[in-house]
């Protein structure tokens, strides 16, 4: 009998197992949030502070992510007092909670105990005071770090109202340099290469000097002249994120029930505001430790507002996880002086993410605060914590929310036009920038794309699925293996269509440049040639071929000096020495085609070359014939019907004809005939699910 009793044990415990896996984490309806610290607080509101969230349909908070030397004050001392109250004052409201592991700022009796912890970068070791200063290979810091999240979990493991985990904050490596990090590197190069003369061959290491004749005697990589090899410490600090919140990630995996979710606030490059791709994570690789991969998006507002921004971090971020709908954990409510939206704008803004694939919106944060580095970034709330304009239009948003749930959440969006990205290809390029940033060009592209109302997904050289775009973009692709070139040939060969810049294919994955012309392997698709390139200087294409007017026709800062062999040449440039050189072209190459851009060109000529090849690829249709500021984004939701969003970014009102399917338009519940005429006032948004 015990051992029939020990074996239904077994038997239900392998049950509990397969039930446990079977359960996917996921957001079954659209969350409307707020980063909330109650540690932060001046005076104790945290129940009016849940009446005004209540009051604004607000669902969810984020908590506890960045007070580590709050909830252990001293080395193995713990207080989750403030995390104790939030939490039950949230259940007891019907607000759930997204709980931080508060590892991205360390404490103060840390870095007594243990200065090492503080990353020691190209500038020397970093000082108290700033949040992201640590080492996260350091040893000292992994062990703690370790503690406090297990201190932090195992005590809140049980409470109801923690729907998932967010793992760190905007994690990198901090540009972590030091002879620790050194050594690391070392080994892991020792794996990568299995003699240092196949290591002095690929970098080139004979020039200069730098030659390796010895492991120990491998040099800091701190001040390398060679290309090749600060690349390659770039993508190992890269891996330090992948591996470290891997590393979290499990751990968290330990405690947390089946269907809770772990994700992570990815960020993008910056530029006063998010940008582009992260040159310092390898988004596509770390979120695989994900079970929904997360994103902060910050973006110019006001007469400034284009939605560009939320459209791209929302793009990369569905893509992380092929497709799957996302979760916003950090955005802007007020936000920098100039970030204060007008009336309108914070509606826009809301349906924007979600039009993209967004489930979560979340501001950073609901109140701001009043000491430190971030008091001028403000939350939903000004520092007088009353009701306020931008709170008020954040009421409506949360009424919307509740109420279109059904209809809104988890969109799945089918795009048939990507863009290749490649961290190694964007590190690379700096080094040889010649007044070029691989963002820059990236967003030129992406930017005539959204303003033209084409879909769009990201993919990375991991890829495996090219096959299913029509047409896939590739800028700067400077830095890739044969293999990936290969695969683009074989792209186009099979039936794609390949848009490809200048300085791509121009060195292997080592950044060691081909010996063959250029663009190497990709001249048997794109059908050219070239070994000279040069600064233009008074250039422009000949004859205006994308009638894009004199100031938009001129050639800037890079120009290659093209020669077809199988091309058809679609602009050439206009100058008395290289005017019979092509600057851009166009080539058939087996069931495909394959256009290259050989030179840097006005914005205003990129969207016409990109609407020339999604014309070219049969996806122009009646929403392209929509230009910015009117966009609209499309796709089926849980209920497997259409969605169409559109959107007016202009202080002006306009209309659009909707060319789809009858249905209704939602913020309205307002029946929607084909072809009916919609008007969007100034920052208006409209919202069709099709019958």
């Amino acid at each position: 009998m015990a051992k029939y009793t020990l074996l239904l044990l077994l038997l239900f415990s392998q049950f509990q197992r397969v039930s446990a896996q079977a359960v996917k984490p996921r957001v079954n309806k659209l969350l409307y949030g707020v980063a909330y610290y109650d540690e932060y607080m001046p005076y104790d509101r945290l129940d009016k502070d849940i009446q005004m969230m209540k009051a604004a349909g607000i669902n969810l908070v984020r908590i506890a992510e960045s007070t580590w030397s709050t909830v252990e004050p001293q080395e193995g001392v713990f207080d989750f007092s403030h995390i104790d109250r939030v939490l039950n004052a949230m259940h007891k409201a019907g607000i759930s909670v997204i709980i931080g592991t508060p590892t991205y700022a360390v404490p103060t009796w840390l870095v007594r105990k243990y200065p090492a912890v503080l990353a020691i970068t190209p500038q020397g070791q970093n000082q108290y005071g700033p949040r992201q200063n640590m080492d996260i290979s350091n040893p000292d810091y992994r062990r703690h770090a370790e503690l406090v999240i297990r201190a932090m979990l195992g005590h809140v493991k049980n409470h109801p109202a923690i729907i998932g985990y967010q793992i760190d904050n905007e994690t990198k490596a901090y540009n972590t340099a030091g002879p620790a990090v050194q050594k690391q590197f070392v080994q892991y190069m020792q794996k990568k290469f299995p003699s240092l003369d196949a290591l002095n061959k690929a970098y080139g290491l004979d020039y200069w000097s730098n030659r390796i004749n010895s492991w120990e005697d491998f040099p800091s990589t701190v001040g390398t002249i060679n290309a090749s090899l600060g690349s390659e410490f770039a993508k190992f600090q890269r891996q330090l994120v992948t591996d470290f919140l891997a590393w979290q990630a499990a751990m968290v995996r330990e405690y947390k029930k089946p269907e809770q979710f772990i994700t992570q606030n990815f960020d993008l490059d910056w530029r006063g505001h998010s940008y582009g791709i992260q040159s310092e994570v390898d988004h596509f690789a770390a979120a695989k430790a994900l079970d929904i991969a997360g994103i902060d998006i910050y973006h110019p507002s006001q007469d400034q507002l284009t939605g560009t921004e939320i459209s791209l971090g929302g793009d990369i971020t569905r893509s992380m996880k092929g497709g799957q709908s996302y979760l916003v954990l950090e955005t802007e409510a007020q936000g920098f002086p100039q970030w204060v939206p007008y009336p309108g704008q914070l509606r826009l803004q809301a349906f924007s993410h979600l039009a993209s694939g967004a489930s979560l919106l979340e501001y950073w944060h609901w109140h701001s605060i009043h000491n430190s580095a971030e008091t001028y970034w403000k939350g939903l709330l000004s520092h007088d914590f009353e009701p306020n304009p931008v709170y008020n239009e954040a009421k409506t948003i949360g009424q919307d929310f509740n109420r279109l749930s059904t209809s809104l959440v988890n969109l799945q969006k089918t795009n048939k036009v990507a863009i290749l990205f490649s961290n190694e290809a964007l590190t690379a390029e700096k080094w040889f920038a010649n007044g070029l940033g691989y963002n820059e060009v990236l967003r030129s592209f992406y930017d005539a794309l959204y303003r033209q109302n084409v879909g769009c997904d990201f993919v990375d050289p991991s890829s495996p699925d090219l096959d299913k775009y029509s047409l896939v973009i590739v800028p700067m692709l400077y830095a890739a293996p044969t293999s990936l070139l290969e695969r683009l040939n074989q792209y186009v060969q099979k039936g794609g269509h390949l848009v490809c810049t200048y300085r791509s294919g121009f060195s292997d994955e080592n950044v060691k440049v081909r010996t063959t012309p250029q663009p190497g392997v990709l001249s048997a698709a794109c059908g050219v040639t070239y070994s000279l390139f040069t600064a233009p200087d008074k250039v422009t294409l000949k004859g205006d071929p994308y009638q894009v007017g004199q100031a938009n026709n001129q050639v800037s800062t890079w120009m290659e000096l093209l020669t077809p062999t199988t091309a058809k040449v679609l602009a050439s440039y206009d100058h008395p020495a290289w005017g019979k050189y092509a600057a851009i072209t166009e080539n058939t190459y087996g069931k495909g085609l394959a256009t290259y851009i050989g030179c840097r060109t006005s914005n205003a000529v990129v969207e016409k070359i990109v609407a020339d090849a999604v014309k070219k690829d049969g996806l122009w249709g009646a929403d392209q014939e929509l230009q910015f500021p009117l966009i609209t984004k499309a796709g089926v939701n849980q209920r497997k019907k259409m969605v169409h969003y559109y959107f007016n970014y202009s202080a002006a009102p306009s209309s659009v004809r909707y060319p789809h399917g009858a249905g209704k338009e939602l913020l309205s519940s307002q029946a929607v005939a084909k072809n009916q005429q919609l008007q969007l006032g100034p920052w208006g948004v409209q919202i069709v699910e099709e019958q």
